[in-house]
């Protein structure tokens, strides 16, 4: 522990020398943020047209991850090495065609196709917008990371709450996603234009860099386990454990996902330090979980998964960015261990239910976040 993350091909007058806009890297972070809100709202609609039962709701989702994982660590990264800002236009432009699919999907096969190519284009979007803002980063010296995922966060709100407006006005899910798929595929446009930082391939990496990009997306994947825990457990945590009304209830993800973008814009402009952010927040979130978990009231429950939501928001920021300082393989490799935290997040707490009790599954999630707030501190990350 302890081995940096070296800037590799940044000079002392990059920032100075090239001045990438940053307009066209944040509309990539707000059409990602707007599809997954949309589809999270149109999600009903899609499950009566198939005629899937919730189990098999369930296992078609699944191959959102299985189309993402590979996409990410075996084609985005290479491509965005290799091709720089023209990949990352095109991953864009395949996520515009593949963002109507779910919506025209008539049957479970065909919607696990949809989903297929959906988190393939998503995932390659995904590794090649990180990869942009981190090269942003590293040429401007200022920090950008923060306030792209925050507009990824508020562009899940806007998705959700748009998509959910215009279900009650008798819009159609293959509308909804088309008109999603229309702004994805501006946003392919203005990225296919932007040309000013294209090369974002970093050369050649040392043995080190390569231990320490492991270390580090380990210590970001246990934070996404903690993410994960709480966003999909915090609504049954507060009907099943405190007996809240469901109108109640659901406040649970949507005050977690609120402090998560709180959380972000306030990354992109406190001046500590990345490493101090990660470990700070990852304490945060830890006795956020210990408050939910010893919750005697609703109430009390929701402060703690809001300060849980805001410590455990500047993980991707963090982790992302400092894989970007590598290359877009490094974003590739950190995010897909990213995905795997969030995987394994929601079943970890449900076992731990089974074993201890709803209560218990929360203190072992403040364990986990404890654990990254302890390994944090003993990260050197350079900024």
């Amino acid at each position: 522990m302890g081995r940096c993350l070296g800037v590799v091909g940044s000079g002392p007058g990059l920032g100075r020398d090239i001045a990438p806009r940053r307009l066209p890297t944040l509309l990539g972070f707000i059409v990602l943020g707007l599809f997954w809100g949309a589809w999270a709202a149109v999600l009903p609609s899609v499950q009566e047209a198939t005629g899937a039962s919730k189990g098999a709701l369930g296992l078609a989702l699944l191959f959102i991850s299985l189309g993402a994982l590979p996409a990410m660590l075996f084609v985005a990264g290479p491509a965005v090495d290799r091709y720089g800002a023209r990949a990352v236009a095109v991953a864009c432009a395949a996520f515009a065609v593949a963002a109507t699919l779910p919506g025209l999907a008539s049957s479970l096969p065909g919607l696990i196709l949809a989903l297929l190519a959906a988190g393939a284009t998503s995932g390659s979007l995904d590794v090649g917008i990180n990869a942009k803002a981190a090269r942003i980063e590293a040429q401007t010296g200022r920090r950008l990371m923060p306030l792209a995922h925050g507009l990824y966060s508020v562009g899940i709100l806007v998705g959700a709450v748009a998509a959910g407006i215009a279900r009650s006005q008798g819009a159609e899910r293959e509308q909804i996603l088309a008109a999603v798929a229309i702004v994805t595929a501006i946003t392919a446009v203005v990225l296919a234009a932007d040309r000013p930082n294209a090369e974002l391939g970093h050369g050649e990496r040392s043995i080190r860099i390569e231990r320490a990009l492991l270390l580090i997306g380990l210590v970001g994947a246990a934070a996404f386990v903690v993410e994960g825990g709480i966003e999909s457990w915090s609504a049954l945590f507060l009907e099943r454990q405190l007996h809240a009304h469901p109108a109640v209830s659901g406040l649970g993800p949507g005050v977690f996902g609120a402090s998560m973008a709180a959380g972000r814009f306030y990354g992109q402009t406190t001046r500590f330090s990345d490493r101090t952010l990660l470990a700070g927040g990852a304490a945060l979130a830890s006795a956020g979980c210990v408050i939910a978990a010893t919750a005697p009231t609703s109430g009390v429950a929701l402060a703690g998964f809001a300060l849980g939501g805001a410590g455990i928001s500047l993980n991707a920021p963090v982790v992302f960015g400092a894989a970007g300082r590598v290359s877009a393989s490094a974003v590739a490799t950190v995010t897909t261990l990213g995905y795997v935290g969030l995987l394994v997040g929601p079943p970890l707490v449900g076992t731990a239910a089974q074993v201890f009790s709803l209560r218990g599954s929360f203190l072992v999630l403040a364990a986990v976040a404890a654990a990254v707030a302890a390994a944090a501190t003993r990260l050197r990350i350079r900024q």
